[in-house]
């Protein structure tokens, strides 16, 4: 079964991202706010990817001074889709 997850960022312009899994693969990442072309094409890129290689490549990524990013913040919300939907 498939279930919308809904993750809210903390120090990123994107204020919700909304996830759906099939499993471990990303069906679909929508970013509510921040920079919508990067958030678009990132959300492009990962559709039909495994969400820990996913959370490998993207976790830490940082954006000028601040200690997280939108990318960053995506991997916690994988992370949280994750375990929500095996709990």
């Amino acid at each position: 079964m498939q279930k919308m997850f809904t993750f809210y960022p903390e120090g990123t312009c994107s204020q919700m991202i909304e996830i759906e899994l099939d499993g471990n693969k990303i069906k679909d990442v929508v970013f509510t706010g921040g920079c919508n072309g990067n958030l678009n094409g990132i959300s492009k890129l990962i559709k039909g990817m495994d969400a820990e290689d996913v959370i490998e490549r993207l976790e830490g990524t940082r954006c000028g001074f601040k200690d997280t990013s939108c990318p960053d913040q995506l991997s916690k919300a994988l992370r949280a889709a994750m375990a929500e939907q095996n709990a």
